[in-house]
Parts: structure tokens; C-alpha cells; sequence
């Protein structure tokens, strides 16, 4: 196991990316003490940690055509787009069945990146017991506007790519002298300001927890300055980056299986061409 951090950026179904390296990974044997998931990040992050190869990738394709699993009308009847009864329920028991016993045998620690409504905070909460800390991971894939409140304990939580898109800092913080970071974003990216109409939108709807609003907006700012970041310890030597050099047409929500093929295909060649300079890295 090496001794480094290991961050998976969100993105929706960009993420796709993200389940390509991990395979890769999971074909190479290559473990991570200290592993952090953001959103669909922390998805991907289980999936790996119980070393299920092709598991995240396959929970994307398999169930686009299902009402059940992200549509309007999971959105209008339950609250979630993403409908919580299929994603945390149906597949990992039934459809899919997610092996808690290998994810439980992993000796480092996994975080899921969650945000807190009220203080607008990022909080890091441990994952050791995927039966009973899966709500962690729900709670960081929990959209804006789009998904139900997670209460965890006495607080309230959505989506941790609000307040920490890219939790480099914290694995810094953490100790980890050397950090591997999947991002779903092209090198190319910059983030944009969130829309007058989101804003409205955001407003009114967490009128009782103005620090969402005030979080997006000023979340391009905090994103673009965390790119910048990332860059220069890129340069000293704390951080390798995989970023996607195209992401195939995928979109945050995508319904389409090709494209989502290809862009998992774009993750796991990306880790096999990078593999002995990434190696060279950890071995250093």
C-alpha cells in the first residue's frame, strides 16, 4: 500500500473517467492509505475500495433506461433525481451486490466530502462500515436544487463538491507528502459563475441555510483558485494529476451508453500510459 493520498474529484457521470483509472489501478494492485471522495467520487471511491473492477463504470450503463435510477419523475416523487431507494438499496443488495466484507478489510481510511448546510463547512467523514456509513456517501453525491437533505447525526448535509470540490488541500493537511488526484474536468477547464437563475433558484430554496447560496455563489472563484493550487504542488512535486484530455460529450447527466464507453475507455488508457511515471512517483 503506499503511504500517499489518493483524491477523486465529482462530476456527475463524468465520472466515468474516474471509474477507468480505478480499474486500472485495481488491475496494477496499487492501494492508497488515505483515499477521498467527492460526490460522484465517493461512488467511485467504494466501488474501488471493495475492488469490484467494472462495478462503477456498470452502475452507470446499466440502469440508464430505468425511471427508478435518474429521471424526472424519481425527481417529482421522491425528491431525488438520483432516486435513493434504487442507487443505496436495489443495486448494492440486489442488482449489483457490493462486496461489504473486502471494502471493510481495507487498512487505510477512506473519507466521503460532505458539505454542511448550516455552516457551510466541508466535513471529511470517515467510511469504515459501508452498511452504516453509507449515508456519508449519499450525502456527498446529494446535488442542489435536485436532491433531499441528508441528516447525518444532528446535522444536515448535501453534496461536498460545494464547499471542497478537490480535497487536495485536506490530504495535505492529512500528511500525505505525495497526493494522486482524478479529476473529471479537461485540462482545459475553467469554471464558470452559476447562472442568475440558479442563484434564484438556490435562494429561495435553502432560505433557511443561506451559506448554500452564498457557497455557489462564489464556487467558480473557490474552483479555478483550487485549480491553481493543485498546479503548483503539481510542481513541487506533491500532487500527480490525471485529468481527462477529452470528456467524450459527457454530460453531468448522461443518458447516452456510448459515450459514457468511451470516456471510461479514456480513464483506463490514461492510467496505463501514465502507469510507470506514476510508479516512479510513489517510489520516489
Amino acid at each position: 500500500m503506499y503511504q500517499a493520498g489518493l483524491v477523486l474529484e465529482g462530476g456527475g457521470m463524468k465520472g466515468a473517467y474516474t471509474a477507468g483509472v480505478l480499474d486500472f489501478f485495481l488491475d496494477k494492485g496499487m492501494e492508497f492509505s488515505n483515499v477521498y471522495g467527492v460526490s460522484a467520487g465517493a461512488c467511485m471511491m467504494c466501488s474501488y475500495l471493495s475492488k469490484q473492477r467494472e462495478r462503477g463504470y456498470r452502475i452507470y450503463v446499466d440502469y440508464l433506461d430505468s425511471k427508478h435510477y435518474c429521471s424526472l419523475d424519481s425527481l417529482l416523487t421522491s425528491g431525488d433525481l438520483f432516486n435513493v431507494k434504487m442507487c443505496y438499496d436495489l443495486i448494492p443488495n440486489y442488482l449489483n451486490p457490493f462486496d461489504y466484507e473486502t471494502f471493510e478489510q481495507y487498512k487505510g481510511k477512506a473519507y466521503a466530502v460532505v458539505t454542511n448546510i448550516k455552516t457551510g463547512r466541508a466535513e471529511y467523514i470517515r467510511v469504515k462500515d459501508a452498511h452504516t456509513d453509507l449515508e456519508a456517501v449519499r450525502a456527498s453525491s446529494s446535488l442542489p436544487l435536485v436532491s433531499r437533505n441528508v441528516k447525518i447525526g444532528d446535522n444536515l448535509y448535501l453534496d461536498g463538491g460545494i464547499s471542497d470540490s478537490i480535497p487536495l488541500r485536506k490530504s495535505i493537511l492529512d500528511g500525505n507528502r505525495k497526493n494522486v488526484v482524478i479529476m473529471t474536468k479537461d485540462i482545459n477547464y475553467v469554471r464558470k459563475p452559476a447562472s442568475a437563475k440558479m442563484l434564484a433558484l438556490l435562494k429561495v430554496r435553502y432560505l433557511k441555510y443561506p451559506k448554500i447560496y452564498e457557497l455557489m455563489k462564489i464556487r467558480h472563484l473557490e474552483y479555478n483558485a483550487t485549480l491553481d493550487y493543485m498546479k503548483r504542488q503539481e510542481e513541487n512535486g506533491q500532487a500527480f494529476v490525471f485529468r481527462p484530455e477529452t470528456d467524450c460529450g459527457v454530460g453531468r447527466i448522461e443518458k447516452d451508453s456510448a459515450k459514457l464507453d468511451a470516456l471510461y475507455k479514456v480513464g483506463y488508457e490514461d492510467g496505463k500510459k501514465n502507469y510507470e511515471r506514476l510508479k516512479a512517483y510513489l517510489d520516489d
